[in-house]
């Protein structure tokens, strides 16, 4: 799929982007999120509880093929991203709230992505895909060190984490660019294959998300501001870590088709989340009218 010159490329991009996540992330945050325990439990309920199971009730739904169906699961069991933190500010949510969901969802992904990937993918019988379980959690723990170099930097040079905060930001969405502008040209064949139940998915598995999350947390009688975070946290997943996996675990003969859900997923979720967004952010203002 890719070039030699194109994989050192991408695996640089990566190893930034993780350690750029990393500096988003204090021992303060880590405090704080120990300390919100009820809404923090409720969030990670909905993000490992209803995204994989979302992945897969659309893929089945779809009749989606075996490689396209563990591309999207993929996106169901990966940890929320740090774009939902920016976002939930944005929507008038709880922020501190937004940033415990990240942190915690990214350290229990080391356990529950592999986890929940096997409970999700096994039905799949070794004629239909091969799937490389201990390659990925392989991948998982390499992919985590760059993060805790990240912690390093911001607990040394908040200046310089800050830096690269910024940069990693950028560069989130230039690897998605690169892989579209590498992928395409030379998998013309992937095109003709997405059909409509394909979009539909790439766009339902986000959307859905922030529905059921927001649904659970009002029913288990979180406040409007948690609620929206727990919304925003669910359907919105790191998308550039899906992606570093598959390229990190599975053959060179089943990366291209596998890869392709993940892609529409982050070529589609920067439009729902604004959408979601805006729509709290209404909601947000509507409820202090109210309140006057």
């Amino acid at each position: 799929m890719l070039t030699r010159v194109e994989e050192i490329l991408f695996a640089s991009m990566i190893f930034f982007l993780m350690v750029a996540m990393g500096t988003t992330l204090t021992l303060e945050n880590f405090k704080k999120a120990i300390q919100s325990k009820r809404p923090l439990l409720i969030g990670m309920l909905s993000q490992f509880g209803f995204m994989p199971l979302i992945a897969f009730g659309l893929s089945n739904i779809f009749g989606l093929s075996p490689l396209f169906s563990v591309g999207l699961i993929l996106v169901g069991c990966t940890p929320g991203g740090t774009t939902s933190n920016l976002l939930t500010y944005y929507a008038k949510g709880d922020v501190a709230l937004s940033i415990s969901m990240t942190i915690t969802s990214t350290v229990l992904a080391a356990v529950m992505m592999p986890f929940l990937f096997w409970l999700y993918c096994s039905g799949f019988n070794a004629e239909q895909i091969q799937i490389p379980f201990k390659s990925i959690i392989g991948s998982i723990i390499i992919l985590i060190i760059p993060v805790l170099v990240g912690i390093k930097i911001r607990s040394s040079n908040q200046r310089l984490a800050l830096k690269i905060e910024k940069i990693g930001s950028i560069l989130g969405i230039l690897m998605i660019l690169f892989l579209l502008i590498v992928m395409i040209p030379k998998n013309i064949e992937l095109l003709n294959k997405t059909t409509w139940e394909m979009y539909i998915s790439a766009i339902l598995i986000t959307v859905l998300g922030y529905f059921f999350g927001y649904a659970f947390s009002k029913f288990l009688n979180l406040t409007e501001r948690q609620s929206t975070t727990v919304s925003l946290e669910t359907g919105i997943q790191n998308g550039p870590l899906t992606i570093a996996v598959i390229l990190l675990s599975f053959s060179k003969s089943q990366i291209n088709e596998i890869l392709w859900m993940p892609l529409l997923y982050a070529l589609f979720v920067p439009v729902t989340s604004s959408f979601a967004t805006y729509y709290f952010y209404l909601k947000s203002k509507k409820n202090q009218k109210e309140l006057v």
